[in-house]
């Protein structure tokens, strides 16, 4: 790739970068407006079958002639039953759940369809695509991005071929990115944002994406002064129109509640609005991805339908309270804008000399 990596970023009209949020809120309508404002729209294809990711991208390119980003979920190994089988059961004594199973959310076919149908940027959450995967990836012309939440993902993200790391602080709204999700791990103090960052910036040389609780243009300002080239945002635009976001989740935000981590829904750590779900099953549930969120699906699906958000995923990053309600071209104007502000007032203070 030579120096193309930094191709994308450094030719952004503004430094924002759309984060893929799978399960709904991503749409193609969504990730063509932000690309169509001057940002990188990335479409979410988790959950998504290869056939599915290809109509989604077909029908963002309708819409914008944009370089567009991907984001693809890196399959993890198969949880054997015995570990969550406890946890089902306590989960089904008051709810109807539906099969738990792995599945490797068909990886290989939309590797194989991005290397078919090249778009700008394939971006990958959950681990690292092999030197292998990276290459393929690379011969056609996309860049590969990793989104990390350490320096040895890191470091192990740049002896791929890496060429971006997005880094993803512990204020982040949805899944938690590590590469390896365990319950013994969960008794350490994530890093957030600001702290990854000077850490990332010290130990590798690439360009870095900031993402984690970033909801106005105070906050870009602050993520490129750590050192990013741009920032991931996916909160703030929850609530814009073209967001596919369910009436249960739009409605709860904003909102000056809490958010927490927990593997209640899925089994793997995520954040989002702290509810009543949360509270009764986060000590207990396993680490068991994704074969816990196929079997929450249906008691979710009909939290949804009786409008109860006490039993809904309501992913949210720590600044949920500031999600305006704002189309998306219209919000990435005033970001930009607040962002310039921003910035500029920081230049404007006198430091004096020691």
């Amino acid at each position: 790739m030579g120096e193309t990596w930094t191709v994308i970023i450094d030719e952004l009209r503004v430094p924002i970068v759309l984060a893929p949020m799978a399960g709904g809120p991503s749409t193609p309508e969504l990730t063509a407006a932000v690309a169509e404002a001057g940002g990188l729209g990335v479409l979410a294809a988790g959950y998504l079958s290869a056939a599915d990711t290809a109509a989604r991208i077909a029908a963002t390119r309708t819409l914008t002639d944009a370089p567009l980003g991907v984001n693809l979920f890196a399959p993890g190994p198969p949880t054997p039953p015995a570990e969550y089988a406890d946890y089902l059961a306590e989960l089904g004594a008051g709810h109807e759940l539906g099969a738990a199973k792995h599945d490797t959310d068909d990886w290989d076919a939309k590797l194989d369809l991005l290397v078919e149908s090249p778009v700008a940027a394939v971006t990958c959450t959950f681990g690292c695509p092999t030197a292998a995967e990276v290459n393929r990836l690379h011969a056609v012309g996309s860049e590969v991005w990793v989104t990390v939440t350490s320096v040895a993902e890191a470091e192990t993200a740049v002896a791929a071929g890496a060429d971006v790391l997005i880094a993803q602080g512990a204020e982040a709204g949805g899944h938690r990115a590590t590469f390896v999700d365990r319950v013994a791990d969960d008794a350490a103090d994530p890093l957030g944002l600001l702290a990854l960052l000077q850490l990332l910036t010290a130990a590798v040389d690439l360009p870095i994406v900031a993402a984690g609780g970033i909801a106005t243009g105070a906050g870009i300002a602050a993520a490129l002064t750590a050192g990013a080239s741009a920032a991931q945002l996916g909160t703030v635009f929850l609530r814009c129109p073209e967001a596919g976001t369910n009436p249960v989740h739009r409605a709860a935000l904003p909102s000056t509640a809490a958010t927490m981590l927990t593997r209640a829904f899925t089994g793997r750590r995520a954040r989002g609005l702290r509810n009543e779900f949360m509270d009764s099953h986060s000590a207990t549930a396993p680490a068991a991805y994704p074969e816990i969120h196929y079997a929450t699906g249906p008691l979710r699906a009909a939290a949804r339908a009786a409008g109860n958000p006490e039993e809904v995923n309501l992913w949210a990053g720590q600044t949920q309270a500031l999600t305006p309600e704002l189309p998306a071209r219209e919000l990435i104007a005033e970001l930009a804008a607040a962002t310039k502000t921003a910035l500029n007032s920081a230049l404007s203070r006198r430091i004096q000399d020691c």
